[in-house]
Formats: structure tokens, sequence, C-alpha cells
């Protein structure tokens, strides 16, 4: 196993497939400033020729990801700071989603906020039956800023983005597959070996042409400059006091 420099998370490459897992279960993998220099180097090593397929997922059972990490970013008041902090992890979710391999999320938990950014970001979501998953956002006064707005309006239906990004609430597994949001509920690890046993039929350089197709999509639409009105337009809601107030209540509700 390559270990990764933080211990808040650990990159491994085992037959071609680079396996990234957020190791912060005691805080719900959420994201703070190590988790996002490893992404970083996600990005740098998944370049490798060796690499055949890109997997993110977090540690235990519980969360796949809890978004950003609250008691680090909620020091960010001003559009300025939070701008600089949105503008990394939305230009590294954007490499990760532009990889030249297919990209999955095993989402073992809970992906909130942050964490349904960065699972919208990957080309396949397999999403484990007793998970739930959401945009919770718009209850802090923000809107998503790391690119996941723009990447789940990719995704699904407009109607249905729209509306699981307006409402605001999680969604069971099975409400996941039905919107299309979830690729595969899988329900013990052997579901998820038969997924990656099915993908590794086909030759990866098949795999790479058809990520290639996706890319000449995105490039030619804009993708990047779409990502980037999102985060300016988060930016802009994080400094006002709607967002603020909202952060401390969740922040006093969760001491008690």
């Amino acid at each position: 196993m390559k270990r990764g420099i933080f211990v808040s998370y650990t990159i491994d490459l085992t037959d071609g497939i680079m396996t990234f897992t957020i190791d912060r279960p005691h805080i719900r993998n959420a994201v703070n400033n190590e988790v996002t220099a490893g992404l970083e180097e996600l990005v740098v090593k998944a370049q490798q020729a060796s690499v055949q397929m890109v997997v993110i997922t977090a540690s235990g059972k519980q969360a796949f990801c809890s978004g950003g990490d609250l008691s680090v970013f909620h020091t960010l008041r001003t559009e300025e700071q939070s701008y600089r902090m949105l503008k990394r992890m939305s230009d590294v979710l954007y490499s990760i989603k532009t990889l030249p391999v297919p990209v999955v999320a095993v989402v073992n938990g809970t992906a909130v906020g942050g964490g349904c950014e960065i699972a919208t970001a990957c080309d396949y979501r397999l999403v484990w039956s007793h998970a739930k998953c959401g945009f919770i956002q718009g209850t802090l006064a923000i809107t998503s800023g790391w690119g996941g707005g723009t990447y789940l309006l990719e995704t699904l239906q407009h109607d249905q983005a729209l509306k699981m990004l307006s409402e605001a609430n999680v969604y069971t597994a099975s409400e996941l597959k039905e919107c299309g949001w979830a690729s595969v509920i899988v329900d013990d690890e052997q579901d998820v070996e038969v997924f990656f046993s099915q993908m590794k039929k086909i030759h990866p350089d098949v795999h790479r042409a058809y990520k290639e197709i996706a890319i000449r999509k995105w490039q030619k639409t804009d993708l990047a400059e779409r990502v980037e009105q999102e985060v300016r337009r988060c930016a802009v809601l994080w400094e006002r006091d709607a967002h603020h107030e909202a952060v401390d209540r969740f922040l006093n509700k969760t001491k008690k």
C-alpha cells in the first residue's frame, strides 16, 4: 500500500485500480486541507499508464463524506477567503472528473453536502444499501460550491437534478437508484467485486476511448467555466450573515 503524506487519506494501487480512501471516520470523513491535498496527489498519480480505473471511497461504513469540515472551514468568513477554498476543491474535482480513466465512487455510507459533490464528479456511483445521500447545502444558506451542482445537472434530468439540489434533503439508496444518481446499489463486498470484474472484462483502452468522448463533450460545452460560475456564486452566499448564522446553529446543535 502507498500511503499519502498525511494520515487523513491513503492511496493504493492494486491490479490497475488506484483507490483513494478518506481516512477520518472519527469526524464522518469530512474534508479538511489534508484531504484536499490528498486528492491533488491522486490526480497526479492517476496519470500513470498502469492505472486502469480510479476509486474514491472512505473508511468505515458510517460515512462516505459529510462534506467540508465545518470546524476548519467556518473560520472562513469573507467571499474572498471562501473562494480560495472553494476554488481549490473545485479545481481538483474537475481534474478528477476529467481523468482519462473511469472514476468510481464507492459510497460506503452517508454522503451529504460536499460529499455528494465528490461522488457526483465521478463517472459511476456504487451506493451501499444503508447509505443516505443529499445536497444539503441549502440548509446552510449556500449552494454547492465545488462544482457538484453543475455535475448533477450533467448527470440527471433537469427537473430531477434541480429538485435534488433545491430540496436540500437526504435520500435513500433506492431513491437514488430510481432517479439515476446511484449507478448500482451494493449490499456487500462481493457486489462491489462483481462490478469491477465486469468492468475489467473490457480492455482498458476501450474505457479510455469512451472517456475521451465524454471529456470532449465537456470541453465543448464549457464545463470548466460553468463550474467556475458555481464557485463564485457560492462564495457570495458564503459571506452573508444567513450562512454564518446557520452554521453556528448547526455547530451548537451538534455540541449538545
